[in-house]
């Protein structure tokens, strides 16, 4: 397949995502979509270089809702796996292997960094641990000095891991 029609199928896949979002879901959902499918379409081997769009776009949106929790009904938006295969006119199940092979492909799961809305990433339990010689402790058990350089390190992108001097 041509450059030119892999990059026509990778508009056409991102304009049906995004008028799924923009009909059932929001603008983070939409910005998360149109990433994903960059990246996709970044990889060696093109995963929606065949097979239907339809298919495609339902598994994309069923990826990062499995992630985002988007079919649970106490977060918002909210959407059924029914909602997604109804308006895409798709199968539960060929999605489902679609929406695996996505996530597989980019190690994608709970609190994913890259791939989470905002109040995922918030709501994130590990935000308020850090590492101290190989143990999970939480941030507020440490010395304020060392609470202020985590913080510090976290906004300009860092890790930081602490060892106790022996």
């Amino acid at each position: 397949m041509s450059k030119e029609k892999l990059k026509e199928r990778q508009e056409k896949l991102q304009e049906l995502t995004q008028t799924f979002c923009d009909e059932k879901l929001d603008d983070e959902y939409s910005a998360l979509c149109e990433k994903l499918i960059s990246k996709m379409g970044r990889k060696r081997e093109v995963p929606f270089k065949r097979g239907k769009l339809d298919i495609w776009a339902a598994a994309v949106v069923h990826a990062l809702g499995t992630i985002n929790f988007l079919f649970d009904k106490s977060f918002e938006p909210h959407v059924t796996v029914s909602d997604i295969n109804e308006y895409f006119g798709t199968s539960g199940s060929t999605v489902s292997q679609k929406s695996k092979r996505i996530r597989d492909m980019f190690r994608m799961s709970y609190f994913d960094s890259e791939f989470s809305v905002a109040g995922m990433t918030d709501a994130n339990p590990l935000n308020d641990m850090v590492m101290v010689d190989g143990f999970i402790v939480p941030l507020d058990s440490l010395p304020e000095e060392y609470q202020q350089m985590v913080r510090q390190a976290r906004a300009e992108g860092r890790d930081i891991e602490f060892r106790s001097e022996q």
